[in-house]
């Protein structure tokens, strides 16, 4: 172990972006072999100590700056180029830059040329906001920056209690079942979209020891709940809910994977249509639905979380998405019931609590459980 000189040269973005473009070219398995003095610094702690744990430490540095883009083909092109998306650690950088390309509808070449140096880009300019604000923080600072997607909170809504988490949706650990949004054809998106679908979607598909899909069992399922309800040539009716299995996340402790028709395709567009009424209802049914199915399973269905239904590639604003979300869940709130919200990003959270007019707890770091016991909140 050793300690930083205090001459190490300062961040600027330039700088920063040459380290993220070896990490892109050598991929998160071979951080150690690289000379990332900048990224090694923004990663230390307050202290300046560095550790042998430090490729962890950048690691979760660049997690916490892509983190920060905002979604969208941005940030899935970043989470493939990097090496961050599920099964991509150890791919090659050629594959990386493929899949990267995808999230845009490019070429590669185009991508190569164009879209990839603006995506690092991003990158290198979040580390430095990182760096310069609260990515190193002292021991009495609570939960550190570096690792957004594993903190949730509290928040008390009047006599309702509900988990508020903030990381991406596939990051949910021991929840019994996750609401994701799908238009009225349930048809999936491509696993390299960036949307809380394609994500689910990525996350419950079974992986080789190369991280090559295998099967795609939630896909499956959903079409064969098109099949057995003979809504395979045409749209369901909005608030609609199909159930599936977890597929692959079921190692996480998620037990159901609810599908909510909330968003109307526009033929001959890519746009989508989606109003508040559609949301609530989906929402309304989820609940329900979970109630007809709770016993059926060992233990009883208990907890249930929602993402921000429509607010994504549907348009609706955040803040309306929320108020029709929760007027049905404030009006089905069982007692035995635990709700959770997911929010991608910081400031989405603080506008989930803030329209709530919730009280809430600090964040805190959720903990991974050993097998047969539930996170503490999220069971």
């Amino acid at each position: 172990m050793g300690v930083m000189s205090p001459d190490a040269p300062e961040f600027d973005v330039a700088s920063v972006l040459r380290e993220v473009k070896m990490v892109r070219v050598e991929g998160l398995v071979r951080i150690r072999d690289l000379d990332l003095p900048l990224l090694r610094r923004a990663a230390a702690p307050r202290s300046g100590a560095v550790t042998d744990a430090w490729p962890v430490e950048v690691e979760n540095l660049l997690r916490a700056a892509v983190a920060r883009i905002g979604g969208g083909a941005l940030q899935a092109a970043a989470e493939f180029t990097i090496g961050l998306a599920p099964g991509m650690r150890d791919r090659p950088a050629a594959d990386r830059r493929r899949l990267a390309a995808r999230a845009y509808s490019v070429s590669v070449e185009r991508f190569r040329k164009s879209q990839e140096e603006m995506v690092l880009g991003q990158i290198a300019e979040q580390v430095c906001w990182l760096a310069g604000t609260g990515a190193r923080r002292g021991p009495g600072d609570g939960p550190a920056l570096l690792a957004p997607h594993l903190q949730h909170r509290t928040l008390h809504v009047g006599p309702i209690g509900v988990t508020l988490h903030l990381h991406p949706v596939e990051l949910i650990r021991n929840v019994d079942v996750i609401v994701s949004p799908s238009n009225t054809h349930f048809a999936l998106p491509e696993m390299f979209k960036a949307s809380v679908p394609a994500a689910l979607r990525r996350a419950g598909a079974v992986r080789d020891a190369r991280g090559d899909v295998t099967g795609d069992p939630v896909h499956e399922e959903l079409a064969r709940w098109r099949r057995e309800n003979g809504v395979t040539g045409r749209p369901v009716l909005p608030g609609t809910v199909a159930p599936t299995g977890p597929g692959a996340l079921a190692a996480r402790g998620i037990r159901r994977i609810y599908h909510a028709a909330v968003t109307i395709p526009r033929p001959g567009t890519n746009d989508y249509d989606v109003t508040p009424q559609d949301i609530a209802a989906a929402a309304a049914r989820a609940l329900a639905l979970m109630d007809e199915e709770r016993d059926a399973h060992t233990p009883p269905l208990r907890s249930i979380c929602f993402p921000l239904l429509g607010a994504g590639r549907g348009g609706l604003p955040a803040q309306t998405s929320l108020s029709a979300l929760w007027s049905a869940l404030a009006a089905d709130s069982a007692p035995d019931r635990r709700l959770h919200l997911v929010a991608r990003r910081p400031l989405l959270a603080e506008l989930i609590a803030d329209v709530l007019g919730a009280t809430q707890q600090p964040l805190q770091p959720t903990h991974s459980t050993g097998s047969g016991e539930r996170e503490a909140g999220c069971g």
